[in-house]
């Protein structure tokens, strides 16, 4: 089976990895342009296409797919790229881009896509940090076929995952990433003699998964403990978790909640030592336990507070403090 691959991020390179192991052949590869990134800002290759150039796999990087879009030379040499493949099928997982229906029934099997929730809880952008946000206790990956809808086609295969109550996205994005793997490899070996079976999405139950924002990370005390512990976790590893003291901002990327009636306004810190920093919030407490200042290192609190001493009493900026480079 002849199989064009789209995926820009780390989730969409482990599925690819399993493909390729699968021996499955993959003539063609479809990521995201180079982004800057990191201190020097130079452009970096997405995971995909690193994995794809090891591999000696063509790869275009289109910065639109639609014909009379904004970049339809991009589109047309994209089109010329996917027809010369000749696949039966494209996978598609986290790409970035929306796959007009050219794309969509180019492949004799269409497109398929590892979408990381359980349809259709979770359509959209986001869905591991939103589960985890919203303070559900599964998830899993969907193996879906898809349409001109937003995440709106039937499911193929589909896998339950438990959410720990430590889970961060960046620890259940690995185990879905994984998970998504395995399952794209049983989907395809099951569509190569006609065994899968297509289930429409149930109509009740949808949710979506909107994109991350950066403001989002703002920590706002007077939530209860609980809500702000699950955005913690759901914003590790971005935007993060920020707040600030004394006018410095501070991300908190590991924090606990404490049971209990605790005294103090929202934001007002309890008290400060090796175990963490417990902090009052708008309905009980919650501990920090991993911190960092601006352009320094992620600590544990006993070696955040040898730096930034705190003392109980004081209290924390509200949500409008600044934001940890």
């Amino acid at each position: 089976m002849r199989v064009i691959y789209a995926g820009t991020p780390e989730f969409a390179r482990v599925a690819l990895e399993r493909l390729l192991a699968a021996r499955f052949e993959v003539p063609l590869v479809l990521t995201q342009p180079d982004r800057p990134a990191g201190r020097g800002m130079k452009l970096q290759a997405s995971p995909v296409k690193q994995l794809a150039q090891a591999h000696g796999i063509t790869v275009a990087q289109p910065r639109s797919l639609r014909l009379e879009g904004k970049y339809p030379e991009d589109a047309s040499a994209a089109q010329m790229a996917i027809e010369k493949a000749r696949a039966d099928v494209m996978v598609v997982a986290a790409y970035g881009l929306i796959l007009p229906a050219w794309v969509l029934q180019a492949p004799r099997l269409g497109c398929l896509n590892i979408h990381a929730s359980l349809l259709p809880r979770w359509r959209g952008a986001a869905p591991i940090h939103r589960a985890i946000e919203a303070g559900d206790t599964e998830t899993g990956v969907t193996i879906m076929q898809m349409d001109e809808g937003l995440d709106t086609g039937d499911m193929l295969l589909i896998e339950r995952l438990p959410i720990g109550p430590e889970d961060t996205t960046a620890s259940l994005h690995d185990r879905l990433a994984d998970l998504g793997g395995r399952l794209i490899v049983e989907a395809l070996e099951m569509a190569a003699c006609g065994g899968l079976t297509r289930t429409p999405q149930p109509t009740e139950g949808v949710t979506y998964a909107h994109k991350i924002e950066k403001a989002e990370g703002a920590i706002d005390w007077t939530l209860p403990a609980e809500v702000i512990g699950r955005r913690v976790r759901a914003f590790n590893p971005f935007p993060g978790a920020s707040t600030a003291m004394r006018g410095e901002a501070v991300k908190v990327w590991l924090a606990r909640v404490e049971s209990g009636t605790v005294g103090g306004v929202p934001g007002q810190v309890l008290s400060a030592g090796s175990e963490g920093i417990q902090v009052a919030t708008g309905d009980g407490a919650l501990c920090l336990q991993e911190l960092q200042r601006a352009g320094g290192k992620r600590l544990r609190a006993a070696e955040f507070l040898n730096g930034f001493p705190l003392e109980a009493g004081e209290i924390f900026d509200p949500p409008a403090g600044g934001e940890v480079a």
